[in-house]
């Protein structure tokens, strides 16, 4: 068993335009290939978790999905990193699945398919509900100001919960995860 880091993909990885339905609309955020090089070169595995709604709303088909993650393969391969899988919930957020995040059934997934101690791995994201599926899992977690990461933190502050770091972007958060990691 070994650690992981789970990653959201829409304004976390790449930025947030509101329902990616095209892969040429799919830019990635400066620092993240970098960051997500250095999480190779550890040899951490690091896993895309992401909730894909537009799918079940209709917006777009699970094979633009595909699509899309075929355009993040190759600009990560372009800059010399790699996922080492992706796992996304396709259903409606009304359609009750185990799997749409803040639920756990991708991690777990990813969890029982790689080997993975979760209590030894983290969770990034722009969102709560990316925090919160992986707190339920035993992470550590980490919330980045990308994406819809200013309205997450002005929400957490309303809360109980609170990550264990907030982070500029991804670069920033793999520096902190790497030194927790030592």
């Amino acid at each position: 068993m070994r650690g992981a880091v789970f990653l959201d993909r829409d304004g976390t990885i790449n930025e947030e335009v509101h329902y990616l339905d095209d892969p040429d609309r799919l830019n990635l955020i400066p620092g993240a290939a970098e960051a997500i090089r250095l999480l190779n070169e550890a040899d951490i595995l690091t896993i895309v978790v992401s909730n894909q709604a537009g799918v079940g709303r209709g917006y777009f088909s699970a094979t633009t999905v595909e699509a899309i993650h075929e355009q993040l393969a190759k600009q990560l391969f372009g800059h010399g990193a790699h996922v080492d899988a992706i796992y996304y919930c396709v259903h409606h957020p009304n359609e009750g699945c185990d799997c749409r995040k803040p639920k756990t059934g991708m991690l777990k997934q990813a969890a029982r398919e790689h080997s993975i101690d979760t209590h030894l791995s983290f969770a990034v994201g722009d969102k709560v509900s990316d925090l919160e599926a992986g707190r339920q899992v035993g992470c550590q977690t980490v919330l980045v100001l990308t994406g819809h990461g200013e309205k997450a933190r002005e929400s957490l502050q309303a809360t109980y919960f609170r990550p264990d770091y907030v982070s500029l972007d991804l670069r920033d958060a793999v520096k902190w995860i790497m030194a927790q990691k030592v």
